[in-house]
């Protein structure tokens, strides 16, 4: 089958467009056909920590496709279903940390750039019906993501405000139809004008520019909770702006993982200030149930053929998106 593949030279050099092996199905696994895939920045950061010595990888955790083969002791899928791969390996319950085994589809395991994938059944869920393959195939991880930090770590709550710093990505644009889909007030911020436009047009009820003073251009309005995933280059911005007692969510670290702060400020503050990453496989299906309800569609910047999978990692990799970058993989 064709899939892309990493293999040898770190980075972009090690990735090909080429022929692999398929696996073959054992007892508890599914074979799906994939028709999409989704790009993350954990497919950019996997080209290093995949190692030079080891057997050729095929990257990728998002995808969507149709079941072709079931083996032994599978219960309630059939040939022919429309599924969703779910990325969270090792990690079934919703917990408070996820275990110690907790693995992310695409490395160590073979992922979802590839015509077709091999997983085991507890990692499927239904498509949702009214999504097309390329917003299906864009939203396990990103969506996941989402749904952990704002309802399993940030409690969100009917009427509170949310402020998302970095509006672009595709897991901001989850938690903003997210976070308007449970009646919260939603504020980001980004350095493009264009991107805040857009975040508008998703539903933002306000967009401010990331290079200004956030306390002035917000007139003194306080936040109850902040989702981040800049890091060091925001950080401390984001707790002027939250209110005594308030959250912070610290999902991701993209512009450096280690900043200075005022303890004093933070304990007379009385903040929480919790991590997340990710989700489990139970925190999938709760996803799945809140976009069903809300009928959330995914934004999907663009989409690429499978074998233009390099292009589409370099466009994730330059920040040029808004939303998410899709993969065609079958029509």
């Amino acid at each position: 089958m064709k899939a892309i593949v990493h293999k040898g030279t770190a980075g972009f050099q090690g990735v090909s467009y080429t022929d692999i092996e398929a696996s073959s199905v054992s007892d508890g696994k599914v074979k799906v056909s994939l028709k999409s895939a989704g790009l993350n920045h954990r497919d950019l950061f996997v080209l290093t920590r995949h190692k030079e010595d080891e057997p050729g990888l095929i990257i990728g955790s998002d995808g969507a496709g149709v079941i072709t083969e079931i083996g032994q002791d599978v219960e309630g899928l059939t040939v022919g279903d429309e599924v969703v791969i779910i990325p969270s390996l090792g990690w079934k319950d919703k917990t408070p940390a996820p275990p110690e085994h907790f693995e992310i589809l695409g490395l160590p395991d073979h992922g979802t750039f590839a015509e077709e994938i091999v997983i085991d059944a507890g990692q499927i869920a239904r498509k949702p019906g009214y999504l097309t393959w390329e917003e299906a195939g864009v939203l396990p991880l990103g969506a996941l993501t989402a749904y952990r930090a704002l309802f399993t770590r940030g409690q969100l709550k009917v009427g509170q405000t949310v402020f998302i710093p970095g509006a672009g990505s595709g897991v901001a644009t989850y938690l903003i139809q997210m976070a308007k889909a449970s009646d919260a007030k939603v504020i980001v911020s980004s350095r493009s004008e264009e991107k805040r436009q857009k975040a508008l047009e998703v539903g933002a009820d306000l967009a401010i520019d990331s290079n200004e003073d956030w306390a002035s251009e917000l007139k003194g309005e306080m936040v109850d909770l902040v989702i981040e995933s800049v890091g060091a280059a925001t950080l401390r911005k984001s707790f002027h702006v939250l209110k005594q007692g308030g959250t912070l969510v610290l999902f991701g670290a993209s512009a450096g993982d280690e900043v200075t702060m005022n303890l004093r400020d933070f304990f007379y503050g009385q903040y929480s200030f919790l991590g997340s990453t990710m989700g489990s496989i139970q925190e999938f299906h709760e996803m799945i149930s809140l976009i069903e309800k809300h009928q959330i569609k995914p934004v999907v910047d663009s989409v690429y053929p499978l074998e233009e999978a390099l292009a589409a990692m370099k466009r994730l990799e330059d920040g040029e998106q808004f939303g998410k970058i899709a993969l065609k993989v079958t029509d």
